[in-house]
């Protein structure tokens, strides 16, 4: 049906930058909100910013003047451009989009996660 792949995660030092993405595939007639969370260690998953079709976004108070969200919506994708990253940061961060396809009304789905580790 629709599947959603991450990829951009990885190590990174405390002040560095990463750059995430996350494509979605299948029968897709439309894409609505599309949202990063995270999910540190010991921790709730918590959303971390949003971005509307039309470009409106929306950010968690921790990552406001650090991290921006955006998407190409020729390629159905949305990306979180994460700088300043500090420790803090540190979790497994999930992409999450609402879609509708050809046989189904819209309806929210997950990727499968990937890790951001903040250390030095």
């Amino acid at each position: 049906q629709v599947q959603l792949v991450e990829s951009g995660g990885g190590l990174v030092q405390p002040g560095g930058s990463l750059r995430l993405s996350c494509a979605a595939s299948g029968r897709i007639v439309s894409i609505n909100t599309m949202a990063w969370y995270r999910q540190a260690p010991g921790k709730q998953r918590d959303l971390v910013a949003s971005i509307t079709i039309g470009g409106s976004t929306n950010y968690a108070a921790a990552v406001k003047g650090r991290f921006t969200i955006s998407r190409d919506n020729a390629k159905n994708t949305v990306y979180l451009q994460m700088n300043s990253l500090s420790p803090e940061d540190t979790g497994v961060y999930y992409c999450c989009a609402n879609i509708k396809t050809s046989s189904l009304p819209a309806s929210h789905y997950w990727a499968q996660g990937t890790q951001v580790t903040v250390s030095s």
